[in-house]
């Protein structure tokens, strides 16, 4: 099974940095610039970790993560924000997130995420079958 990864964010560049840094560690990346986009890939396509950004246009981070909870409650979701003030770490617990990350993002930080949100989702499956 295709290891899928949704990364939702309005700035192209954070998607075009994710999409590389995730597709040239073999990972399949699905890219999304708000929440009505995320939600079509969503319907279409079986993917458990995903990243999104907080700031969005129209719907936010929190409200998106909420409603894909509902569909997905074993999803890993990553919280990205350049605007930390803004956001606090409880009501991105609350909301279902499972990690939470500062803009501007390292690489290497979120590839670890990843790498570990993969193993995570692998031992789920191998108990509960």
């Amino acid at each position: 099974m295709a290891k899928k990864i949704l990364v939702v964010d309005d700035e192209v560049t954070v998607r075009d940095l994710l999409e590389d840094a995730f597709g040239i560690e073999g990972y399949d990346v699905r890219l999304a610039e708000g929440a009505e986009t995320a939600f079509e890939i969503l319907k279409e396509e079986d993917i458990e970790v995903i990243f999104l950004d907080l700031k969005l246009f129209g719907m936010n981070g929190i409200e998106l993560c909420k409603q894909i909870r509902k569909d997905n409650p074993i999803a890993i979701i990553f919280a990205m924000t350049g605007w930390a003030a803004l956001y606090d770490i409880e009501e991105c617990r609350e909301a279902g997130f499972d990690d939470f990350f500062t803009k501007p993002v390292h690489t290497e930080m979120l590839l670890k995420a990843v790498d570990g949100a993969f193993e995570r989702l692998s031992r789920w499956r191998r108990r509960h079958g």
